[in-house]
């Protein structure tokens, strides 16, 4: 039998890993997170310890894994930044795959994305089968989760839809909007990688919730339950995103990216597949209608300030 008995998260004060981790401990597991923000408000007091990544210092990542049975990685960026960018989450994500072979972990559990290839001309989709490939070329047991669009109280996405519909007269969508998107619960994925992290046969998943929108249906029916039904209207896609540019210099962010819209449109947040989530997100919008979309998520904020936990909508 392994003496190997830790389960390690990375990102753990973040969003989706802070759901791993709890489900972790709540089964009575020992739990450590690997974090760029070892600063951060530790919501779990005690019961948790933060390791930095040390990407820069391959020997102290492998001593970090070296008890690690399982490891669960949530680690990624949204878009390219002065402060990060895609190739550096490609980089840093394939040296903690080596340090795990080279530690002996016995299983990995990665959050990747719908319908990603390595040909993509989008990065975000191109990276994540580039590490889905050498992930499962490395040698240990994995499970590569692949979730669409996550939502939950620490959400950017569906919060900053309520956020506009609450504030603009019209809201514009890229093209005809029917391109669709299926949002999974971010507490339903860290349900799903829990369960991987006990299995050791390599799986790949498709992580998506029990309901499927167009884009604009999506919008229409976050401003229904809120109580802010606007006028939904479509926009040329780059007329769309310098309006994004215009906002995001408002709230000091990145509202939408040209690769964001090119891959909604696209349809790459779809898969035909059955549900793998069970909770609704019409039921849980109606839930948290009242608060939903009143303050700004900010991407960048987050980024910057790594002494504060995640605000939660």
């Amino acid at each position: 039998m392994s003496k190997k008995h830790i389960h390690a998260v990375t990102g753990a004060f973040g969003y989706s890993g802070k759901y791993i981790a709890q489900r972790l401990l709540n089964k009575g597991h020992e739990v450590i997170t690997i974090t760029n923000s070892v600063n951060r408000t530790n919501p779990f007091g005690d019961k948790l310890k933060a390791f930095p990544f040390n990407f820069d210092n391959s020997r102290k990542l492998v001593e970090t894994l070296n008890d690690v049975s399982v490891l669960y990685i949530t680690y990624w960026v949204r878009f390219n930044h002065k402060l990060f960018t895609h190739a550096d989450a490609v980089r840093n994500t394939i040296g903690l795959f080596e340090a795990a072979a080279k530690a002996g972990v016995e299983r990995i559990v990665y959050v990747s994305i719908t319908n990603p290839s390595e040909d993509s001309h989008l990065e975000y989709f191109s990276g994540k089968g580039k590490l889905e490939k050498i992930l499962k070329d490395i040698g240990v047991s994995y499970a590569i989760l692949r979730p669409a669009v996550l939502f939950g109280k620490e959400d950017i996405l569906i919060n900053n839809i309520a956020w506009a519909l609450r504030r603009l007269p019209i809201i514009g969508v890229f093209g005809d909007g029917q391109y669709r998107i299926q949002p999974i619960y971010v507490d339903d994925l860290a349900e799903i990688a829990v369960q991987e992290g006990s299995n050791r046969e390599n799986k790949t998943i498709n992580c998506i919730g029990p309901e499927t929108f167009t884009y604009k249906g999506l919008v229409d029916t976050i401003g229904k339950i809120i109580d802010k039904r606007r006028l939904i209207v479509p926009v040329p896609p780059l007329f769309g995103y310098i309006v994004g540019r215009i906002i995001g210099q408002i709230v000091n962010d990145q509202f939408i990216t040209r690769d964001e819209i090119d891959g909604l449109m696209a349809d790459l947040l779809y898969v035909d597949s059955p549900p793998t989530g069970k909770t609704k997100l019409t039921d849980w919008t109606r839930d948290h209608a009242h608060t939903l979309g009143r303050h700004y998520s900010s991407e960048l904020a987050r980024r910057k300030n790594r002494s504060i936990e995640y605000k939660i909508n």
